[in-house]
């Protein structure tokens, strides 16, 4: 053998040696680092079509539209409350708002003229606290939400004293305020859906002192045009501070289809009343809801129906 021939051996099982694992103490193979030589990045994989789950949903679609939070709503504490439920039985109670509701209802889609405030805005009232709103506006939103062609919005704003989510044992959150103070927030990344399918809540948000102005603003009219005819089958109930203690409810008021003023029985005089009702002068359609009243002798509180 040349020594040409000799040497390429010796470089040749060199080489092998080098690419041969080396052993650790325990005789475990052990890759010894190698710098890697450069290398082209791999061709490009055609693209291919999404499965339809996994397909980014357009803009209008309601993934995007209804970033909202679900909550419970405790049906059997409500029912024990003495709130309308659906699964509450036939009632005194719910017979009553059955009848509250049918004209309200009726306006709430009646044809109006081009200048006329939504009809499905519909906003309960009190002349002074204590009187029942925020019971009455609760009745209400339970009883329309049973409705087979009808989805409700129930408004907490009483932003003075919120008391819709404290009266259903849910926690407060951001809500109408920050709406009207936030114009990066949309109605969605606010609105509270419910595990009552056809209710939605919105509460009253964090407190400012300058809720009248708000109320009063461009802002909260182009929001309750929003809301109201987001969806064409919707009612949407705004529980209002009374009437006779602060100024956001005549600024509410301004924008409102139909307003409630709830009457407390043998409690609100008619001076009150009567002080309440003329702030809302010139609005023209103000129903009143006698509350409170006592059992009428001779009438069951519950009934049903019952068949052979």
């Amino acid at each position: 053998m040349s020594i040409i021939e000799k040497a390429a051996r010796r470089i040749d099982l060199e080489r092998g040696q080098a690419s041969m694992p080396a052993k650790s103490d325990a005789g475990i193979d052990v890759l010894e680092p190698v710098a890697a030589a450069p290398s082209l990045p791999p061709p490009a994989a055609p693209a291919l079509p999404l499965p339809e789950a996994a397909q980014p949903a357009p803009a209008d679609s309601p993934a995007l539209r209804h970033n909202t939070r679900i909550v419970d709503l405790d049906l059997a504490k409500m029912r024990d409350m003495g709130l309308v439920t659906a699964a509450g039985g036939r009632t005194r109670l719910l017979e009553d708002f059955r009848i509250i509701k049918r004209p309200l209802l009726k306006r709430a889609f009646a044809e109006g003229q081009p200048k006329d405030k939504p009809g499905n805005l519909i906003m309960l009232t009190s002349s002074l606290p204590g009187e029942g709103k925020t019971y009455c506006a609760i009745n209400l939103a339970m009883s329309i939400a049973m409705e087979l062609d009808h989805t409700v919005l129930l408004v907490d704003a009483d932003v003075a004293r919120p008391s819709v989510l404290r009266t259903l044992g849910l926690p407060a959150q951001r809500g109408l305020m920050d709406l009207l103070v936030d114009d990066k927030l949309d109605v969605s990344d606010v609105l509270l859906r419910t595990n009552v399918d056809t209710l939605a809540i919105l509460s009253a948000g964090t407190s400012t002192p300058r809720a009248t102005e708000l109320l009063a603003s461009s802002t909260m009219a182009n929001l309750v045009h929003e809301i109201a005819n987001r969806y064409p089958d919707r009612i949407v109930i705004f529980d209002s501070p009374p009437l006779l203690l602060t100024s956001e409810a005549r600024a509410l008021a301004s924008h409102m289809g139909q307003i409630v003023v709830v009457v407390e029985a043998q409690k609100t005089t008619q001076h009150a009343l009567g002080e309440a009702l003329r702030q809302l002068d010139g609005h023209p359609n103000v129903n009143l809801i006698y509350n409170k009243t006592r059992d009428i002798p001779g009438i069951e509180e519950t009934y049903d129906y019952h068949y052979g």
